[in-house]
């Protein structure tokens, strides 16, 4: 896994790959949740083609209902760049944000947000209601959602129905 995106075979690279290559990343920060039995959720922060902050979901072994993905990596991105602005960067999330990490998506002025798949239950890009685009708000973000969304959604499925076993 590379922090940094590299095309050594000089073939023409599409945003789509580049997006699908970064959630790929965002995904095995998911499985590292899901190694501790937490909820399967990851992102990354990637700025100039760079990971500069990664977070996976921690609440239950922190006991901390913020130590979500979006929020770990967006912590580590601020230490990375010295700042709570995080302009030019894009956050890669397997799971739609929900209300507290688009908040802090948008406080902290991310310009971009791509997501694996929708939360019915609690997204807040779009799903339930879209406060990363809420024209009141004085910052408004890019989304680009369903980026590997048959990977990111499985993974979330599988781990629920393992759940529901024990």
């Amino acid at each position: 896994m590379n922090d940094h995106f590299s095309n050594p075979n000089f073939e023409e690279i599409t945003e789509d790959t580049l997006h699908e290559y970064w959630m790929r990343q965002a995904i095995a920060e998911a499985q590292k949740a899901e190694a501790l039995g937490e909820v399967p959720i990851g992102a990354i922060i990637v700025r100039n083609n760079e990971i500069i902050g990664r977070g996976y979901n921690l609440r239950e072994t922190t006991m901390d209902s913020t130590a979500h993905a979006e929020m770990v990596a967006i912590r580590e991105a601020s230490s990375a760049t010295g700042s709570w602005r995080l302009l030019n960067c894009s956050l890669y999330v397997t799971l739609e944000p929900c209300p507290m990490c688009a908040g802090a998506i948008v406080q902290s002025r991310v310009p971009r947000v791509i997501f694996g798949t929708a939360d019915p239950k609690a997204g807040c890009a779009g799903t339930l209601m879209n406060l990363l685009q809420e024209p009141r708000f004085n910052h408004r973000t890019e989304v680009i959602p369903d980026v590997l969304q048959p990977e990111c959604s499985s993974m979330l499925t599988q781990f629920f129905r393992r759940l529901r076993k024990k």
